[in-house]
Formats: C-alpha cells, structure tokens, sequence
C-alpha cells in the first residue's frame, strides 16, 4: 500500500473495520480480503474520500442491498 498517502491508507482501513465490525469476529479473511482488494481499486481509480470509500466497501458486502 506504499502507492497510497497516508491519509487514503486511514481512511482505507477505518472503512475496512467499520464495515467488518457487523460480521462474526469481524469477518473472516477472504471476506476482508475481497472488501480490501475493492478498497485499494477504488483508491487507485481515484476515490478516497471516506464516503466513498464507504460506498464501494457497502456495496462490496452487501451487493443486492445497494
């Protein structure tokens, strides 16, 4: 994650967290691991803000929801 500011890696796992925290054990790896890999490619195409980080990280869990 070096390619990314500190600011965007904040927010990048603060999101990742929140999002988890409503699974068992905050979620298992590949759970995290597929909400991670959706997080880091939205920040690559430029979202990193923290509501959109939200969104993509919602929708990544949650797809039929959003």
């Amino acid at each position: 994650m070096d390619e990314f500011d500190a600011g965007t890696q904040c927010n990048m796992a603060v999101v990742l967290e929140e999002i988890c925290r409503v699974l068992p054990y905050g979620g298992d790896h590949d759970t995290r691991k597929h909400v991670a890999e959706r997080l880091i490619n939205a920040a690559r195409s430029g979202k990193t803000t923290l509501d959109e980080l939200y969104m993509i990280a919602r929708r990544a869990m949650f797809p039929r929801a959003c």
